[in-house]
């Protein structure tokens, strides 16, 4: 548990320096000028439910070009991706949110697992569908990760699940990079591996997970104690966040290597990023290897948690997002 006290107060740091299937609605009227779909669709065998955002002036008949949004660890479709999903779908595109499996509305047994390589074979699960909708255009389907989706938005475009890709507030790591964010003073981060082999094994012999609080004002063992946004009912302390946290996602998340996609990107892809955010060597070092197939904007001064809601950055990341997303898909 000490591990885990010292892992929340280092992200606390960092941040600050810089189920079951519910009853669907088929339409829900967010407002007078916009609608938004339930949907559902199929990941590896497991139900995903999304949210479906129509542009003001749907016109049916017509295909839009769409993108995909996902937002930070342990987050679920009604926080950052709702909020990006709703602007963007004023910009003229179709826009999608859902939960991964395991975590929110969506199926999974096994939940509350951050584990990259799942959740980006849910993204390539959630292009393939939206490429099925009549009202979607051939060929442009894309996708906007926020936060530790980033690399997962990454991962599936390199693997062409879909067409045009951005990011924002990239958190972007390799093993490098892990050591010093999870490691401490000695890089060690074989605790945290322990712990989640330990969960791991637990589950599969006794189906039973290891779970923790994902973000507290109080908890000192939580992921991520007195982090803003996450503890902040007002933000990202909603009734839809699951606020947890399986322990057995220290594997697979510690071991992923966002930057090593950098070399293998088929096109252009844009960052919108600050030197304040949570990461920037992360995404220092992923531009260093991509070269001029990033695009980057940077909006200074702001910070990571800035982008997840606070009106201006959003606006402005809005703004970076919609141009670059009709210059690569016309």
């Amino acid at each position: 548990m000490k591990n885990l006290v010292i892992i929340g107060a280092l992200l606390f740091t960092l941040f600050s320096c810089e189920s079951d299937k519910k009853e669907l609605n088929p339409k829900v009227l967010i407002n007078s000028n916009k609608t938004m779909e339930k949907v559902q669709f199929a990941s590896h065998e497991t139900s995903l439910v999304g949210n479906l955002y129509y542009p003001e002036n749907y016109v049916k008949g017509k295909a839009y070009p769409a993108i995909i949004v996902t937002g930070a660890w342990t987050t679920v479709k009604e926080q950052m991706p709702n909020l990006y999903a709703e602007k963007l779908a004023k910009r003229g595109f179709i826009t999608m949110t859902f939960d991964f499996r395991g975590w929110g509305e969506s199926a999974g047994d096994f939940r509350y697992v951050e584990d990259p390589i799942k959740k980006t074979e849910d993204i390539v699960a959630a292009a393939n569908y939206l490429r099925t909708l009549p009202e979607v255009a051939e060929n442009k389907v894309a996708g906007l990760g926020i936060c530790a989706s980033s690399g997962y938005m990454v991962k599936a475009y390199t693997e062409n699940a879909i067409d045009a890709a951005a990011i924002a507030a990239p958190w972007l790591h390799n093993d490098e990079i892990v050591r010093v964010v999870y490691g401490g003073d000695t890089k060690d981060i074989q605790p945290l591996l322990d712990m989640g082999d330990a969960a791991q094994k637990k589950y599969d012999e006794t189906g039973e997970s290891t779970i923790m609080v994902a973000a507290s004002s109080t908890d000192k063992n939580s992921l991520m104690f007195q982090a803003p946004y996450y503890t902040e009912p007002d933000r990202g302390l909603i009734a839809a966040y699951d606020n947890k946290f399986n322990v057995a996602s220290w594997r697979p998340w510690l071991t992923f290597d966002a930057i090593q996609y950098a070399d293998k990107l088929p096109g252009q892809i844009l960052f919108v990023e600050s030197e304040g955010m949570a990461l920037p060597q992360g995404s220092a070092a992923f531009k260093a290897i991509a070269g001029d197939k990033v695009e980057s904007v940077n909006l200074p001064g702001v910070s990571q948690f800035d982008f997840y809601d606070q009106a201006e950055p959003v606006e402005k990341t809005v703004d970076s997002v919609s141009s670059f997303m009709e210059k690569e898909l016309k």
